[in-house]
């Protein structure tokens, strides 16, 4: 029995094997959470049907996720068959994905886990890298010369500079741990440098030494600069709200009234009504509400001091878009919930009223959302992040806090994006530690990544991603002013889905 049960494993284990071999000959990584799923046949067979559309596109590893894009495909499927059927085909909304998660104990281990997974996931992007390709597992250094180049592809366990005001670095990876040396006589390098933090995941080019390696060149996961920008076929319009805060005290009705009029075709010049006409998406990027016992006195500068009033006063403004929009409401912060990362769609329990809006789809934060695809043309994937890890990266990142701070939203997306997670470091948001993916990770690259948090509206362009920041519906509260916040309260970011142009509207003084 012992003898057949091992011919069974070596079956399984054969088996598996061929499943990675055939996944990593497509230039991706199986994870383990997949890899039994994808020993049926049929699960098998229907992931490969996935990876050959253009949804897999730029997609590094499989995992859990996965489920959720071949949801789409069948949605999609569906939706082409109704075409003739449907008035208004490319005014849609699919939710590719939105966090589900049950609560669970969580221990010391899966943490450990949880870093596994991030470093298997963007060690497969850098292994993309040209200059990485030679590049050898941590423990292999010590075969190689004095001196002879080398690269290897960790994730930084300390950082420090020494009294020559060099940068020494820790790196690890599954096999040992080793240091590096980023010299001041090469500034460039040096300067990139500065801005590396704890935790992200780098490739390393350099001269091997005694146990330590003498760094030529930092790779980072990063967009691919290839990408091309996607168009829409017809002028329509996507907008972004964020950081509403009813309930405050600061809530700026008049303003947030002055939207609605606007949204309604009753404001602004020709043109501006125009615009108005043609808006087909709304994004509300958290902090619909401003909650109770967000931060301390909070209660002294509420208007409405019951968080399921706030809710249903919230939903009450927003029930005044007209219902063709559709509208994508992600969490933040101040909405009713745990504020570790990912967070869940917004309590129903606490906000019924917006889950009864017919024209609101609720997700999580993060999420990613698919809008406007049509027969022929795939949509935009929009990455929502509400940006709770914002105030972190202002304060640790030389480049962002040197050049604007909280003024330069743009940077800190930018930024993220180049590191490949919402929050590299460990310390810079709390977080749920799931065991099978990092649920920050940026796997798929995005047309479009959006958040709020820092109360100022911006866009930008990084690679071909459009970047854009919500502005807020409140004026600056005493716990602002204590931290350096300085809001610029009552504009919208509105893009044109077939230029990709930004215009922002301003509906304040």
């Amino acid at each position: 029995r012992g003898v057949i049960y091992s011919l069974k494993m070596q079956k399984l284990e054969t088996k598996k094997k061929d499943i990675v071999n055939f996944f990593l000959k497509k230039g991706m990584l199986v994870s383990q959470d997949i890899l039994e799923h994808l020993e049926d046949k049929k699960n098998l067979a229907e992931v490969h049907k996935l990876v050959e559309t253009n949804y897999a596109k730029d997609i590094s590893v499989l995992n859990k996720k996965i489920k959720y894009l071949f949801e789409q495909i069948v949605k999609d499927e569906l939706e082409n068959t109704n075409e003739k059927k449907t008035p208004d085909s490319e005014s849609n909304v699919k939710v590719v994905y939105s966090y589900n998660g049950t609560a669970k104990k969580r221990e010391a281990n899966d943490f450990i886990q949880y870093f596994n997974n991030r470093f298997r996931t963007l060690q497969q992007i850098l292994k993309q890298r040209p200059e990485l390709h030679n590049r050898l597992s941590i423990n292999r250094l010590a075969n190689k010369k004095d001196r002879e180049q080398i690269s290897v592809i960790g994730m930084v366990r300390d950082k420090q500079q020494t009294k020559n005001g060099n940068y020494m670095l820790t790196i690890e990876d599954n096999t040992g741990s080793i240091r590096i040396i980023i010299t001041k006589n090469k500034p460039k390098l040096f300067k990139v440098a500065q801005d590396i933090v704890l935790d992200e995941v780098i490739g390393i080019t350099g001269a091997n030494g005694d146990n330590i390696i003498f760094v030529n060149n930092i790779s980072f996961p990063d967009i691919p600069l290839d990408r091309e920008i996607k168009k829409a076929k017809e002028e329509s319009y996507a907008l972004f709200l964020s950081d509403i805060h009813v309930g405050s005290k600061n809530f700026l009705k008049e303003d947030f009234n002055r939207f609605l009029k606007w949204i309604n075709c009753d404001l602004g010049n020709e043109e501006q009504r125009q615009i108005a006409s043609r808006v087909k998406y709304i994004f509300v990027l958290g902090d619909l509400v401003d909650g109770c016992g967000i931060y301390p006195n909070q209660e002294k500068e509420l208007e409405i001091k019951d968080i399921k009033e706030q809710y249903e006063e919230c939903a009450n403004l927003l029930s005044k878009i007209p219902s063709d929009i559709k509208l994508i409401i992600c969490p933040g912060n101040h909405d009713a919930m745990r504020v570790a990362e990912p967070q869940l769609p917004i309590y129903r329990d606490f906000a019924e009223s917006l889950y009864n809006l017919p024209n609101a789809t609720m997700v999580s934060n993060p999420s990613i959302i698919n809008i406007h695809s049509s027969a022929g043309f795939s949509g935009f994937d929009v990455l929502l992040y509400h940006g709770y890890s914002f105030d972190f990266y202002v304060s640790e990142v030389a480049s962002i806090r040197n050049n604007g701070g909280y003024d330069r939203v743009d940077l800190i997306m930018k930024f993220l994006l180049q590191k490949r997670n919402l929050a590299p470091s460990h310390t810079s948001t709390l977080y749920v530690p799931d065991t099978e993916l990092d649920n920050l990770a940026i796997n798929k690259v995005p047309d479009f990544f959006v958040s709020g948090h820092i109360h100022k509206a911006v866009a930008a362009n990084y690679r071909n991603v459009t970047l854009i920041s919500g502005s807020c519906w409140q004026s600056k509260t005493t716990f602002q002013e204590k931290v350096g916040h300085n809001p610029e309260p009552s504009r919208v970011p509105i893009v044109n889905l077939q230029t990709r142009h930004v215009k922002m509207l301003k509906l304040g003084n």
